[in-house]
């Protein structure tokens, strides 16, 4: 059963334009035990005073299944929204009531397809960064490869991007793909692509004997890439979905 508790704000910091990375802990010190691909729940009223939440996944790069102290998120700007209204004003040592985690975007014990395939938009691609140290333990048998492609419309809003640069480039077998939809990148890179991240996966050449898939994000992007893996012959149980949907 999912845990209520308050949560205190210790680090803010702008990943993007209208991106805001917050690190939070636990007011009553204690840990939070997630398995990366989960999310929080953030309670809080409107203005009239009813009851609402929103949802944010955890982007926490913690030890594996470990209980983590530091609680972080990523928090996208909607204009007029309440949730953003209230995390863009808090201040370092506010509070704010949670609750969770939740969810089964998760990677699975029983998963043993060559290659995972990542795909993200926006915000989308925090639990992925969560991942990270399992990724890590996959890699590290010899036999798997995981490939993430992630789309922004331009360089500065590609959300842990050069921390997803260092991983690939200090981990054989991890792959990023950055997909820009409006804007290339000045100094643009070998695995920079143009366009949407549907537009790129066909390149990957999608197998349903070698790959497991894993779409977060935009949900006509989640949808397109979904079409996209059935036609390549990927069974549903072998393509995971979660939605990401902007609420004021």
């Amino acid at each position: 059963m999912a845990d209520h508790f308050t949560l205190r704000l210790a680090d803010s910091r702008m990943l993007a334009p209208s991106v805001r990375h917050l690190a939070f802990e636990r007011a009553d010190g204690q840990p939070l035990a997630f398995i990366p691909g989960q999310f929080l729940q953030i309670h809080f009223h409107y203005d009239d005073g009813t009851a609402t939440k929103r949802s944010y996944s955890i982007a926490t790069v913690g030890n594996g299944h470990a209980p983590v102290q530091r609680i972080e998120i990523a928090v996208s700007y909607v204009d007029g929204g309440a949730a953003t209204k209230l995390l863009s004003g808090l201040n370092i040592g506010d509070t704010i009531e949670a609750s969770g985690p939740y969810g089964r975007f998760c990677l699975q014990e029983t998963d043993t397809h060559p290659r995972y395939l990542l795909l993200a938009t926006g915000t989308g691609v925090t639990p992925y960064r969560a991942m990270l140290p399992l990724f890590e333990t996959l890699l590290a048998k010899g036999d798997r490869e995981v490939v993430l492609l992630y789309g922004a419309r331009n360089e500065t809003e590609l959300l842990y991007g050069e921390e997803f640069e260092v991983f690939a480039q200090t981990h054989p077998g991890f792959s990023f793909f950055g997909c820009l939809s409006r804007q290339a990148r000045v100094v643009q890179r070998a695995n920079d692509r143009p366009g949407h991240v549907q537009a790129v996966l066909p390149e990957l050449l999608p197998s349903a004997g070698r790959d497991i898939a894993y779409l977060c994000g935009n949900p006509n992007m989640v949808d397109a890439a979904f079409n996209t893996l059935k036609e390549a012959g990927l069974p549903i149980p072998q393509i995971r979905r979660e939605k990401y949907i902007s609420s004021r």
